[in-house]
Order: structure tokens, then sequence, then C-alpha cells
């Protein structure tokens, strides 16, 4: 069997002599900031020594890779590029570093996940603290977000796995997606708001005459809300407050006379405990299903690997118990 290494290009050792882990700190700074003396600032040197170490970058590469604009600079396609591999590089030296720190204290392993905490909640951290107990020194990093946000941190390598709703960014050949369940949106308001009195209530009247608590446009329950009503050739609310957070428009919810949209399973401890309470109206908006995204072309970690079975028994057991 020969064990020989395949030869590199000269290129590629040419790269190995000469990129250091500092140029791909520039390229994160700067492809985020878009402006040199930020960079320089966050990297604590000068400007015109930074702009000599992204000439060097560009040389490394031979290609520009960032556009010299008037008030800024811009990322070409090629920088783009770059800019995502140094992210997702200078992600995983972090996560080695605290990987070593844990082995020197006896811990086993590193995990980040993203999650949409609106989709079966309980779940997932019934996953976790499942997983903490067959592993009780690894170390779990939860992030929640809104799927578009937490599907971009798994695209930049910033976290291990996502549990995200379908989508067409999910649907990307960069993606594997193992679906998990679905969930029922409800029309919430806070306990003895004066619509529960009410017999009957029509949609129509609730998007003209009532404010809505809503998530982003980007998020998929807005979506569904938007087609639902496109197709019912119904207008949007002419009323709304915004926000990504589930916990803030929990918090909101109680403080105004608004009508809320969000999963069902997001508000569990809320209904259980009558603060909030479903709105008599029968609607049916249909919302993607949720599932685990991994990068396709990455081999799963054993920390991945574990997650993923104990988010499946999770599942299976919420199944069997409703």
């Amino acid at each position: 069997m020969d064990n020989t290494a395949p030869p590199s290009s000269p290129q590629y050792r040419h790269l190995l002599q000469r990129l250091r882990y500092k140029h791909l700190q520039m390229l994160v700074i700067l492809g985020s900031s878009q402006n040199m003396k930020r960079t320089a600032e966050g990297m604590y040197m000068s400007q015109p020594a930074a702009s000599r170490m992204l000439q060097e970058i560009e040389d490394m590469f031979d290609c520009r890779l960032f556009d010299r604009l008037p008030h800024g600079m811009q990322p070409t396609a090629l920088g783009m590029v770059l800019v995502k591999f140094a992210t997702r590089s200078l992600h995983h030296l972090e996560a080695c570093m605290e990987t070593l720190a844990l082995q020197k204290k006896e811990g086993f392993g590193y995990l980040s996940v993203g999650a949409i905490m609106g989709a079966a909640p309980e779940r997932i951290m019934a996953a976790i603290a499942r997983l903490k107990q067959e592993r009780p020194r690894l170390c779990i990093r939860v992030m929640g977000d809104t799927s578009d946000a937490v599907v971009s941190l798994l695209e930049q390598g910033r976290i291990d796995l996502a549990i995200a709703r379908r989508s067409p960014k999910t649907e990307d050949a960069a993606f594997n997606f193992w679906p998990l369940g679905n969930e029922i949106l409800r029309l919430v308001v806070a306990k003895n708001h004066v619509l529960l009195q009410q017999q009957h209530i029509e949609l129509p009247v609730l998007l003209r005459d009532w404010p809505w608590i809503l998530q982003a446009p980007s998020s998929p329950a807005r979506m569904a809300l938007e087609q639902y009503l496109l197709h019912a050739a119904l207008p949007l609310p002419g009323n709304i407050i915004e926000s990504n957070s589930v916990y803030s428009m929990l918090q909101l919810i109680q403080r105004t006379n608004a009508v809320m949209l969000l999963a069902e399973s997001a508000m569990t401890d809320y209904l259980d405990m009558g603060i909030v309470q479903i709105l008599p109206i029968s609607i049916c908006i249909p919302l993607p299903p949720f599932g685990i995204l991994t990068r396709k072309h990455e081999a799963l970690s054993e920390e991945q690997r574990i997650f993923i079975s104990c988010l499946d028994q999770s599942c299976t057991m919420a199944t069997t118990w409703q």
C-alpha cells in the first residue's frame, strides 16, 4: 500500500509557505466592515500596513479580492469565496482551541448548534439534555435565531449543524436536510383580551382593526402568512410590530392589545399558564417542515452523530406521547 502523499501544485506549496492566519483574519474583518480604516483598527495596525497586507494576499492568490470604491471596499466574486473560506477556517481554529482546552481538563469535545427556537424547542432542549447525560464534559454552544440566519451561520462554518425550516436556501446543493417534523401556526392574544369575548371573529376585521406582532418578512411564518393572504385576496395587516426574538414577541403580546402569529410549540408554557390564549378563529396556514441541516461535503463528527441520534429519539418520543 502506497502511503505517499499526492504531489501538490507549485501554487499550493507557495501558499503553504506564505499564508498566515493573520491574513485570514484580515479577510474576515474587511469582508464584514468593507472599510480599511476599521479593519486596521480591528487588527491593531496602521492603515498603510493593512493596505500592504491586503496587497500581499492578492499577490498570493494572483487576483483582485476587493474593489477599491470611493467610500469603502467591496469584495469581488473571488473575494467572497475567499472570505467564506477564511471565516470557516478561523471558526475551525477557534473550535480546535476550545476542544484542546477541554481535553486538557479531561473534556470530550465541542459542538455548536444553530436552532430556530420556534420549532419544537422542548425537543431540542431534551436532545441537548440527553447528550449531556451521555457526554457530560462535551461543550455545547446553542445559538437561537431565525431560519435564514442559522443557515447563513452554517454556510459560513460558524456552527456545526443547524435546525431550521426547509426553504429555497436549504435546497442548495451545499446542504443535507433531514426532516424532523412540522408545526401549527396559531393566532393568539393576551389573556382577558376583548376579542376572546366574541363568538365569531372575521380575519378581515383582525387585519384591518388590530395591531399584529409578526416575525421579520424573511421568516417562514411571515412568508406563509403573506402567501395565505395573497391566495385569499386579503391585505396585509396595516399595523405591525416586527421582531425576530420569540421571547420579545411573547413579552410584547402581554403588554399590548395586538394579535400574534407564532408556532404553537413556541408558546407551550405561556398557553399552559394562561398568559396567552388562542383566538377562536379557524385558519390553516401551512408551514414548511423543519429539520437538521449539515454541510454536504463534510463528514459528520462523532459529536454531530450523537446529537442527531439524541434529536431523533426526542422527536420519536414526542410523537409517541402525542
